[in-house]
């Protein structure tokens, strides 16, 4: 699990150098995931026991993650009366636009046909 979890922080890290020198406008943790992905993708190896246990590791957890969003959101305060409407508005649409694209991705996910394995490992 500990070399699953170097490998995050390594694209990770590749992600956010990618992000400052380049200047692009993207997250560095999103640049290092699309390179991580793009990586999987061309390796001709399956997904490391490590990999996958880091990362089931890290799903596990995943609500502990999002304490400190809930956390800053009561410091929104001092947000004029006006701007309440707005920001409620964002939060109910991003939720839905985000449910909607998930299932969408995982419908089409789950239709694909599954890779069969190759005769030497039956």
């Amino acid at each position: 699990m500990l070399k699953g979890l170097l490998v995050l922080l390594l694209f990770q890290g590749i992600g956010e150098a990618s992000s400052h020198y380049s200047g692009l406008p993207i997250p560095g943790p999103v640049i290092g995931m699309i390179l991580l992905f793009i990586y999987l993708q061309l390796s001709s190896r399956e997904l490391s026991t490590g990999l996958g246990d880091a990362a089931h590791f890290m799903i596990r957890w995943l609500s502990l993650m999002f304490v400190p969003a809930c956390v800053g959101f009561f410091f929104l305060t001092k947000i004029p009366a006006n701007q309440w409407l707005a920001v409620t508005g964002v939060i109910i649409i991003s939720t839905l636009v985000t449910m909607i694209i998930t299932a969408l991705l995982m419908k089409y996910l789950m239709a694909k046909p599954k890779l069969s394995k190759p005769k030497a490992e039956q």
